[in-house]
């Protein structure tokens, strides 16, 4: 609508580049959005709880529970993308004041499937699942306070 009333009043006369158009033309509405969102969010916790259930399973258990838990919460960490778009949520993960939690995540990440397919160990696999959850927490509560504050 904003477009159409710039075109009509005369203000889109400037000569815009290839990537304005293309961001443009590739932005989603907020009801896609929303709905992009509780998928990803979904679908990350429907992730997590099968690799739950699944780290039960004789042999291959450790390996199924390491690989869903860990997408499950990157796919629920992703979500937010839908919300704010991928470049506003980097820059929000790698903000001085969120950095630490951001870099404790993504090391969890890696030392939690590390621990399942090099190290074969159980017990640290749960330990960097278990830090995950913390170091998730620790940069949703930070988060919160950032946006509460400002």
């Amino acid at each position: 609508m904003d477009k159409l009333k710039k075109v009509l009043s005369g203000q889109d006369s400037e000569d815009r580049g290839g990537l304005s158009e293309v961001v443009e033309a590739t932005s989603l509405s907020s009801g896609t959005r929303i709905k992009g969102f509780i998928a990803c969010f979904a679908a990350g916790i429907l992730c997590s709880l099968l690799g739950t259930l699944l780290l039960w399973v004789p042999r291959k258990g450790l390996y199924l529970f390491a690989v869903f838990y860990t997408f499950g919460n990157i796919a629920s960490l992703g979500s937010t993308v839908f919300l704010m778009g991928p470049m506003t949520q980097l820059k929000r993960m790698f903000e001085p004041t969120r950095l630490i939690a951001t870099v404790l995540v993504l090391l969890c990440f890696a030392l939690t499937l590390c621990s399942a397919f090099w190290w074969h160990n159980k017990g640290l696999a749960l330990i960097f699942c278990i830090l995950q959850s913390l170091a998730l927490t620790w940069d949703a509560v930070k988060k919160c306070f950032t946006v509460c504050l400002a």
